[in-house]
């Protein structure tokens, strides 16, 4: 699942915005909003495009978009 902390932390570090990650998809600012609470899901191209953009290691791209933490914890519920 989708970890929002990270990925805000990601963005303040490289000094980009939300209208920028975007503007970068070609999709409406509130389609993003939909993809980070988890209504809908990020793309492969277009995860690839904002590690791209924000200079993501491996290891932080599995963290932001694959967090095993919060896929566990919702499996609880």
């Amino acid at each position: 699942m989708f970890n929002e902390k990270l990925f805000r932390m990601a963005l303040l570090r490289e000094e980009v915005s939300l209208q920028q990650i975007s503007k970068l998809l070609g999709i409406n600012l509130a389609t993003l909003y939909r993809k980070m609470r988890g209504d809908s899901d990020f793309y492969r191209d277009e995860i690839q495009q904002i590690c791209d953009f924000l200079h993501l290691e491996l290891k932080e791209k599995e963290e932001i978009f694959f967090d095993q933490k919060i896929t566990e914890t919702q499996k609880g519920k």
